[in-house]
């Protein structure tokens, strides 16, 4: 399998996630050409994407899937109530009813030799998930856009091999920011976005033996930045309640404005 962040952040969303195989997206929050010229990168055809899986309809997640759906007919997969908000979202222009296809939580689907299991997560939108992406013993998922977590998100992702796990925000540059006080309040709420911290600490909860490697992703432009969060992840498995140290296993940092490092695994 490979994993590739096309562009992670609060301007915009977009990850490919295949095998030899089959290939789909993760979101698709930035502009249509930006999403081509990536894939292109990556040596694959949008025309050989057998779908688009978005987690909820805010426009760092959708921006791209009016154009991606009238020019390639790409499928796009969301939930019932995600796919009626996209529609009422007049900027992503129209798209054919038929390339809409309903998800539900808990139900994993079959993508060529992909297997996709939404995952219900809390944030401020109307039935936000994400997503685990599994190939024979292989799997990976995207966690971004989670205001918190809990057993049941754990248990989802025990065992993975690749996680692109969202790291937001600082939470004292987000404090002492320029944000208004109810922006500040939602971001740091349960339905809002998942600090550095927080994040290191999510990730210690999952990590195991043949966990193969982990990507920040998601983060502010006005309340983080690389190293930041790179070396609060690190420090928080480090002196966490794991076997494990913040260099056991590689950790990367999804850039914002071009394609990432693309995982293999």
């Amino acid at each position: 399998m490979r994993m590739c962040s096309i562009a992670s952040g609060s301007s915009g969303n977009c990850i490919f996630a295949g095998s030899d195989n089959s290939h789909i997206l993760i979101d698709a929050g930035i502009s249509g050409k930006r999403i081509q010229n990536g894939l292109e990168e990556l040596g694959i055809k949008p025309q050989e994407l057998e779908g688009i899986f978005i987690t909820h309809e805010h426009m760092d997640h959708i921006q791209g899937i009016g154009v991606m759906s009238r020019r390639f007919s790409v499928p796009i997969y969301a939930t019932e109530k995600t796919i009626a908000a996209i529609k009422r979202n007049t900027t992503v222009g129209t798209i054919d009813e038929d390339l809409f296809q309903v998800i539900c939580p808990d139900q994993p689907l079959t993508i060529g030799d992909l297997t996709v299991e939404p995952i219900h997560v809390s944030h401020d939108a109307v039935d936000p998930v994400m997503y685990k992406i599994q190939n024979n013993d292989r799997s990976m998922a995207v966690v971004t856009d989670l205001g918190t977590y809990d057993n049941y998100l754990i248990d989802k992702l025990k065992g993975i091999h690749v996680l692109l796990l969202e790291a937001n925000h600082d939470v004292r540059m987000l404090e002492m920011g320029t944000y208004p006080y109810p922006l500040k309040q939602r971001i740091l709420s349960d339905r809002g976005h998942l600090s550095n911290e927080t994040s290191g600490r999510l990730l210690c909860e999952v990590l195991h033996d043949r966990f193969h490697t982990v990507m920040l992703g998601h983060l502010s432009k006005e309340n983080n930045y690389e190293r930041l969060a790179y070396e609060t992840v690190r420090l928080e498995i480090t002196l966490g309640d794991t076997p494990y140290s913040g260099s056991d296993f590689p950790l990367h940092v999804a850039r914002r404005d071009e394609p990432s490092e693309c995982i293999y695994f």
